[in-house]
């Protein structure tokens, strides 16, 4: 077993080299192909985010590019359904696209041993306003797989492919240009995946909430939280402790409220809901948070950068922080006191969330601490941020 094992590492190691060989040498010797756009966003798996509203606003208003999406073969179908212009991640094909394209637009990081081709613009989208500390900024790594040199020095060699970075404002750019070490052009524009935020129209939400399968009659409570650094199955695969007294839950909302429960993509838990169903919602494979920020009344995060996007929207944001000191402390470290400057209360029980959502129900107006947050970090949200960068970059 041992050796059948160490034998199939082999193969698969000269098997990459050869895939990299080939790469470079189409990279060299073929032509650029102008105008050609690939896509990708969160290593293929998903339609979503800053990527999916450029490739929207594109296929719309730029007839003469030719956009394709890089997909992971675990996430075909969505792509096959939707009639969306995709290539197999890896396969012969994107070598051939992604050693002549033109832009590479993601908003996460490319394989280490993919080199850009010198005729290749790679725009760099990310995925977030970061409260959490980011790359050199972290001060010990607790991932699997991985220690803390290795870590920066691999996000490094990835940076140092990057010719542009977008930034939703001020205070991301001077984080990213110290947090990334990046040197190159930055972007100052707003998030292009928070139009839609602004852009969206009532008959949308009815869709959504029928799509769905949800009550038509009820509010909607979205429970968003991130991952944990040192929680997980193995590299990629993440556990999540919900945390959440569901029977709780029920019996004091449920005749008001339902719940959605949206794990981070890197998650990896199937939580047995049957008991709770009418209640409970496990929108986890949904493609785009952004349809579930517009149907959901509130939202309960923790330090996922959800919170920052949910703003633009003006609704209530309850922290459920139950672990606080550890991640603050231990597992990231925070860029702001997040004690003092959150857009809403920080909660550490299920009791807590219910009395919060309580309070909410009783405000005639937001506070000024949500203001203050707002103007900080949504000034340039307008639902115009697309727009900006595709005339930016591709006119």
């Amino acid at each position: 077993m041992l050796v059948k094992k160490k034998l199939s590492k082999i193969l698969k190691n000269i098997g990459a080299k050869i895939y990299r060989i080939a790469f470079l040498t189409a990279a060299t010797f073929l032509p650029v192909k102008k105008n050609l756009v690939m896509f990708e966003s969160f290593y293929g798996r998903t339609y979503s985010c800053n990527p999916r509203a450029i490739y929207e606003y594109m296929k719309k208003h730029c007839p003469n590019y030719h956009l394709f999406w890089s997909v992971d073969k675990r996430a075909e179908n969505y792509f096959l359904e939707n009639h969306i212009p995709y290539i197999k991640r890896f396969s012969f094909k994107w070598l051939l696209y992604m050693a002549r394209a033109e832009y590479w637009v993601t908003n996460s990081r490319m394989p280490l041993w993919l080199p850009k081709p010198k005729h290749t613009k790679y725009v760099q989208t990310w995925h977030g306003t970061p409260l959490k500390k980011l790359a050199l900024d972290i001060e010990k790594v607790h991932l699997p797989g991985t220690d803390t040199e290795k870590y920066k020095l691999e996000f490094m060699k990835d940076v140092a492919k990057w010719d542009f970075l977008l930034s939703p404002n001020a205070y991301s750019s001077e984080i990213f240009r110290r947090a990334f070490r990046f040197q190159k052009e930055i972007i100052e524009c707003g998030y292009p995946r928070n139009d839609y935020l602004y852009n969206y129209k009532a008959e949308d939400v009815e869709k959504i909430k029928k799509r769905l399968n949800l009550p038509m009659d009820k509010k909607i409570i979205l429970y968003a939280p991130t991952w944990r650094d040192n929680q997980y199955y193995q590299i990629g695969k993440y556990k999540f402790d919900l945390r959440l007294d569901l029977d709780m839950m029920r019996e004091r909302l449920g005749d008001e409220y339902i719940l959605l429960l949206r794990m981070h993509y890197l998650v990896f838990e199937s939580f047995n809901l049957e008991e709770y169903k009418g209640f409970v919602f496990d929108v986890s494979k949904e493609q785009d948070i952004r349809e579930l920020y517009v149907i959901s009344d509130l939202l309960i995060t923790d330090y996922s950068s959800v919170f920052f996007d949910y703003a633009n929207l003006k609704r209530p944001i309850i922290f459920y922080v139950y672990d606080i000191a550890e991640y603050r402390d231990i597992l990231r470290g925070f860029y702001f006191n997040i004690e003092k400057e959150a857009p809403g209360p920080l909660v550490s029980t299920t009791n807590e969330i219910i009395q919060a959502i309580i309070d909410f129900k009783n405000q005639d107006r937001l506070k000024d601490s949500f203001v203050n947050f707002y103007n900080k970090f949504c000034y340039l949200e307008d639902g115009n941020s697309t727009e900006r960068v595709v005339k930016y970059l591709f006119s």
